[in-house]
């Protein structure tokens, strides 16, 4: 019996200097992170507590705290506004020792949050804002931008729409960093395919009233109406532009970023027929129908959006980061991520690139008619797989001062 006692006591010691050995790096002994996105106002469906929810979701599948390692997360709402996204960030970093920030849905408050991640020495995980600027010039060896970009988009869906006879635009954008990146980017295809751009019009975040922006698309005769906007700015574009009958005109709206919720929203007699590009969809293999169905059972019957994906996504590979050094230093843990190849049940293999980007396949997807719509949630079909390689602007284009 004091044998078996002795070996008993043993391995209880053995058990907790491993648990002491896998923090002994880790600042507080907590891995804290720090979901910041949008609450409360138009990305919050898309966003919002299903971010919170994926990040959770990530905590518990990796198994990290049964291997003696403690994970808090905490949540805030960003407001869409930069100086309340960086007054967020900078008490998480300074007073709350939040050690990583993810999602952030307003490439605005992103682009602020990146460069106080710098600062501090941080590591920031970009699933919800959009702007190419984040591995671009306004690139980070803090940062990496995880699930889509303006890049992408303006390829994908632009780029489509352009080969298919839709060379005349007009861009109703929103007035801000993602809006204007989004914008210039698809611009950018329209011209380089050897389309024209009759106009463009901005408006502000989170506009209610969309007349007098779609009266001016309207008679520019532009074919293609580019919707350089997202979330409900997204839906009162399409819904007031069919109010105004302008599909029924001949011209064409180009949701340049779309999402399920979007979709759901607008519902499918309205929606059917957009084209759009994403990165994950719930319903592309068992692994992610699984995982939707989880997700639906936190976020109030919501189907994951890319956004969602993306963070359970990057705080999964984040975690294994953590782990491999036994350390939760900002700067360590991005370089440790960029060096792993990824492998994630929804996003599978992929790489990080030394700017920052998050490589992996984009998919040109169609809304469904109704008639060919199964049951809730089941919306898009699949037009084509853009290669991983090509989905994602090229590395030597980006002018991101880590590339040498």
């Amino acid at each position: 019996m004091k044998r078996v006692r002795g070996s008993l006591i043993a391995v209880a010691i053995a058990g907790a200097f491993a648990a002491g050995a896998a923090q002994a790096q880790i600042s507080d002994n907590v891995v804290k992170i720090g979901v910041l996105s949008d609450m409360s106002s138009l990305y919050t469906d898309l966003a919002g507590a299903g971010s919170v929810a994926a990040a959770r979701m990530a905590v518990e599948d990796s198994g990290i705290e049964k291997r003696g390692y403690k994970v808090e997360i905490v949540s805030a709402d960003h407001q869409n506004k930069p100086d309340v996204g960086s007054a967020i960030a900078r008490q998480w970093y300074d007073t709350d020792k939040v050690d990583v920030i993810v999602d952030v849905p307003n490439s605005g408050v992103a682009l602020a949050v990146n460069q106080i991640t710098r600062d501090k020495g941080k590591a920031f995980l970009v699933s919800g804002a959009a702007s190419s600027d984040l591995t671009g010039k306004a690139c980070s060896p803090n940062t990496i931008h995880w699930t889509y970009d303006t890049w992408m988009l303006a390829n994908g869906t632009g780029g489509a729409i352009v080969k298919t006879g839709g060379d005349t635009w007009f861009f109703l954008t929103a007035d801000y960093a993602f809006g204007h990146a989004l914008e210039r980017d698809t611009e950018a295809v329209v011209l380089k395919s050897g389309g024209k751009v009759l106009g463009k019009v901005r408006h502000p975040l989170n506009t209610q009233d969309f007349s007098s922006f779609l009266l001016q698309a309207q008679a520019s005769k532009a074919k293609i109406i580019g919707l350089a906007n997202a979330g409900g700015d997204t839906t009162n574009s399409i819904k007031q532009a069919a109010e105004f009958g302008i599909v029924k005109g001949g011209q064409n709206l180009a949701g340049l970023l779309v999402f399920l919720t979007d979709v759901h929203a607008l519902g499918l007699p309205t929606a059917q027929g957009l084209i759009l590009t994403n990165t994950f969809y719930w319903d592309q293999n068992d692994q992610s129908r699984a995982f939707a169905k989880r997700f639906a059972e936190r976020d109030k019957g919501i189907h994951p959006t890319m956004l969602h994906a993306g963070v359970y996504s990057a705080v999964t590979h984040y975690l294994k980061a953590v782990e491999a050094l036994k350390s939760d230093d900002g700067t360590k843990v991005i370089a440790k991520m960029k060096e792993t190849p990824t492998d994630d049940p929804l996003f599978g293999k992929g790489t990080i690139r030394a700017d920052g980007r998050k490589i992996h396949p984009a998919y040109l997807v169609e809304v469904k008619k109704p008639a060919e719509s199964k049951g809730p949630w089941d919306y898009y079909k699949v037009r084509a797989t853009i290669p991983a390689d090509q989905a994602f602007r090229p590395l030597k284009d980006g002018e991101c001062p880590l590339v040498k």
